[in-house]
């Protein structure tokens, strides 16, 4: 499935979280099956910087001139608030899955700069997609981030953290959270 609009399709940028993506994970899933989607590859996975992180991020958005919609989970969710925070630009707009609460006791250690997390509304349209039990993020936390950003909150449940060990390995239903937010933008 394509994610088109009216005019030309906006480019899909994958934001893998701590660690990348695995093989497995249904952000390198959709990167293998849709040609038109494309990892930001950050410069260090394991102990990465807040700073380098929403550079790099940028440089992959201004080289589509802003017409994107990323697609983060875990870190990389947050990643994307930080880079809004950040350079304050409107884009097409942003997949949030999962998004970690680099405040909290149990995001595991290694990174700088993330926290606290930005409570600025993003200046494009936006779907967080959570789990009622996620252990990196409480529903109550994700919730308050949510509507901080004004962004369309969408829980599905006991889902962990949205990732391969919590079934999501090709996740085709979250290809059409793209296709809303697609839809929204034009």
């Amino acid at each position: 499935m394509s994610v088109q609009s009216t005019s030309s399709p906006a480019k899909i940028l994958i934001i893998p979280g701590l660690y990348g993506s695995g093989p497995e994970h249904w952000q390198s899933q959709w990167e293998t099956q849709h040609p038109e989607f494309v990892r930001v590859n950050q410069l260090d996975w394991n102990t990465p910087i807040c700073h380098d992180w929403i550079t790099v991020l940028d440089t992959a958005i201004r080289k589509e001139n802003d017409h994107v919609i990323l697609v983060g989970h875990s870190l990389g969710s947050v990643t994307i608030a930080h880079w809004a925070n950040h350079y304050g630009r409107k884009i097409v707009g942003a997949l949030i899955v999962a998004p970690s609460d680099t405040e909290a006791a149990t995001f595991p250690e290694g990174t700088t700069g993330f926290s606290p997390v930005p409570t600025r509304r993003l200046p494009f349209p936006s779907t967080v997609i959570a789990s009622t039990d996620d252990p990196y993020i409480s529903l109550e936390r994700v919730t308050t981030l949510s509507e901080a950003w004004g962004s369309k909150l969408i829980t599905l449940g006991t889902c962990g953290h949205i990732s391969v060990s919590n079934g999501f390995g090709p996740w085709p239903e979250g290809i059409q959270y793209i296709t809303d937010l697609q839809a929204t933008a034009t």
